[in-house]
């Protein structure tokens, strides 16, 4: 019975592939027409990839990506504190909730860059000289003078230096 059921679905195919090609020279010609007319279909089909819905949703998280030149996220300055990107030689503080400030990290009294933060100040290991973390004042000698200020901009949760 399975070979009957067989024969059969091969005899159907078989009869399908031949009328498709019985037609002579007007047939062969017409498996060759499809393949021309398939790089327009493609056009329309690169077409409504755009306009389709799901791709503007797919660029919409793009445009909300950090900013290429994200410095760091504010989840990585703790309130009342901050951190020091040695590297860049700056120090960025959250005196409160959601007030990110940038100061340099070089110590205004020698030049030594900033170790620590901790009870709301900068702190210098080189002669113990601290700065308030709101606005880099000094809060103890022996430097005299303020940490000076950095510009920073905030989008979202990146904090970007300008």
């Amino acid at each position: 019975m399975v070979l009957g059921v067989g024969g059969a679905g091969l005899a159907v195919a078989l009869t399908a592939c031949t009328g498709y090609q019985s037609g002579g020279g007007t047939t062969a010609a017409e498996p060759a027409d499809p393949p021309a007319e398939d790089p327009p279909a493609a056009d329309v089909t690169e077409d409504s990839a755009t306009e389709d819905p799901a791709e503007t949703e797919e660029a919409a998280p793009a445009e909300e990506a950090p900013p290429a030149d994200a410095f760091a996220k504010t989840a990585d300055i703790p309130e009342g504190g901050g951190k020091i990107f040695e590297n860049e030689k700056v120090v960025i503080t959250q005196p409160t909730a959601g007030q990110f400030k940038c100061f340099t990290a070089v110590c205004t009294h020698q030049g030594c860059t900033v170790a620590s933060i901790s009870n709301g100040t900068i702190n210098c290991p080189c002669h113990g000289s601290r700065f308030k973390i709101e606005d880099g004042s000094v809060a103890g000698g022996p430097a005299k003078g303020p940490l000076e200020e950095k510009q920073i901009s905030v989008s979202g949760d990146s904090i970007v230096l300008a």
